[in-house]
């Protein structure tokens, strides 16, 4: 039977501390409510001595939820008084509270940081972990900066500590100094000790990644006894960040037989807490991190979509269902090969296309995506509808081009008083032109083309990044709108924002129109058939 390993998400401590990143008391909620649903065992909600507000946010994460036995509320204090008293009155509320606290063990944070001796910290720790007994049972000491500590003294921290009540004892790499091999044998003798003395204290790490080795350190842990793993969700977290919860959950339960150890993470809510987290933190996520950057699973390589489409193991160890992605996406570009292609047309109903036609329709594929750095769907229509035209075949199809829309011209006036635009889009043979004032410049934008396609939409997040350096950086602009209860994705990049912001939304419009058009044809084939 596999061990369980508890998750200890500190996304609302730790991973607030990034500058700019604090939340309100709402968000805070929220993303508990979601760290919840995804089954961490223990959230830590703050740091309620740093201020009434922080007090407030843990206290109200205590109250609606730890309002079940199944989930640990916990808060961080420093190994004083006030700050234990204040952790113990923010999360007191919740069915199942620990008071976490944490003092310094290396010989820099004893002899420079609290110009005490190590007796005076250990007994300070000690005193500390009693006074705390006595207001809850369960009790985390974090030895800070344990990987530059001197083990033995480090050790007798522990069983000191462990002696005065502690239930969890947490071995941090505060400063990312660690090397997993290292670490991993540290733990091992900790652990070995711990056990030997009470069984039933559980040993936990908390890795910070300035080195790039948190997620590899903290395997290290678990593969040598760790009971725990703090994290927080996308890494996020003081300086480099911390252990990502997702690559951790992940390479346990990818590689079990390696770890041979379990989680109680439902792992197909992590991409909805990987977005909840970077919406409101307002944190990007980086497009190639593992698990949960937008490139984890996206694949623009013709050799490694040719391989994918034939199985999906051979360039995938992690499928995108099992971390809550509808699936795999095959982006089409100038790097695309010919079964990639093949199978995006035959997704839109052209599967029975003859070699000859093909090879006609591919090369007008290759000639867009020279020029556009993503091929979308409605471009494949009017790639398509070009050859027949061209060739003068009939393919028994509509003419696509005068689905779409094709942006030709904006102009876009920023003020303080009334934002406005005026967009000029072209459709098949017709011209349109529309104008709209907004709350600002993109509303206005936006307001302007949603007059002219009368599709409604609701936008649900606009994301803006720069992929280039200098005056003439390229803008790249990311949408997501929703039609109907359906979610659509859309990028364009331009060295005009307002441009790249627009083709962006008529990338989207379009993909909504793309299925519209596939429904049609889905539903006359019933028909025909």
């Amino acid at each position: 039977m596999s061990r369980k390993i508890w998750v200890f998400d500190t996304t609302l401590r730790d991973g607030e501390q990034v500058p700019g990143a604090k939340l309100n008391l709402y968000e805070k909620v929220e993303i508990a409510q979601q760290l919840k649903k995804l089954g961490v065992d223990i959230i830590e909600a703050g740091f309620p001595a740093s201020s009434q507000g922080d007090f407030d946010a843990v206290k109200a994460v205590a109250q609606k939820v730890g309002n079940t036995n199944d989930i640990m509320i916990t808060a961080l204090a420093r190994a004083v008084q006030a700050d234990i008293d204040s952790v113990y009155n923010a999360v007191k509320y919740a069915e199942n509270p620990m008071i976490h606290m944490v003092l310094g063990t290396s010989d820099i944070h004893v002899e420079k940081k609290f110009n005490k001796s190590k007796d005076q910290i250990l007994q300070i720790g000690v005193d500390a972990v009693k006074y705390a007994k006595t207001l809850l049972p369960q009790v985390q000491y974090s030895t800070e900066d344990a990987s530059r500590s001197e083990f033995e003294y480090l050790w007798h921290t522990i069983e000191s500590v462990m002696k005065a009540g502690a239930t969890m004892i947490n071995v941090p790499d505060t400063v990312g100094f660690a090397e997993p091999e290292e670490f991993g044998a540290m733990i091992y003798k900790l652990n070995d000790r711990m056990k030997n003395l009470n069984p039933d204290v559980l040993l936990s790490v908390h890795c910070h990644n300035d080195l790039g080795m948190a997620t590899a350190n903290t395997l290290a842990a678990v593969k040598n006894g760790a009971d725990k793993v703090e994290c927080t969700i996308n890494g996020i977290g003081e300086r480099a960040g911390n252990a990502a919860l997702e690559e951790v959950v992940m390479a346990l339960k990818t590689r079990s037989s390696v770890y041979n150890v379990a989680t109680q993470i439902n792992t197909k809510e992590i991409m909805n807490t990987s977005r909840l987290v970077s919406s409101f933190m307002g944190l990007d996520v980086q497009v190639n991190k593992a698990i949960t950057g937008d490139n984890a699973f996206a694949h623009s390589s013709g050799i490694h979509q040719d391989g994918l489409l034939k199985s999906r193991d051979a360039y995938e160890i992690v499928h995108p269902e099992d971390v809550g992605l509808d699936d795999m996406e095959l982006i089409l570009t100038a790097r695309s090969g010919r079964h990639a292609v093949k199978n995006a047309l035959g997704k839109l109903g052209f599967a029975d296309l003859g070699s000859t036609a093909f090879e006609g329709i591919f090369k007008g594929f290759l000639a867009l995506a020279d020029v556009k750095k993503e091929v979308y769907d409605h471009d494949l229509y009017v790639i398509v509808e070009n050859y027949y035209e061209k060739h003068g075949e009939d393919d028994n199809t509509t003419n696509y081009s005068d689905h779409f829309f094709e942006f030709e011209d904006l102009q876009v006036i920023s003020n303080s008083s009334f934002p406005s635009a005026s967009v000029k889009i072209r459709r098949g043979e017709e011209t349109f032109k529309a104008s709209a004032v907004g709350s600002g410049p993109i509303d206005a934008l936006y307001s302007a083309i949603a007059d002219i396609t009368k599709i409604p939409v609701k936008l649900v997040e606009y994301d803006i990044s720069s992929v280039s350096r200098g005056k003439d950086a390229l803008g790249k602009v990311k949408i997501t709108i929703e039609h109907e209860g359906v979610k659509y994705v859309a990028k364009a990049a331009d060295t005009d924002i307002l441009k790249a912001s627009g083709l962006a939304y008529m990338n989207a419009i379009n993909s909504v129109i793309v299925d519209s058009i596939k429904e049609t044809t889905k539903q006359l084939n019933a028909v025909i058939g």
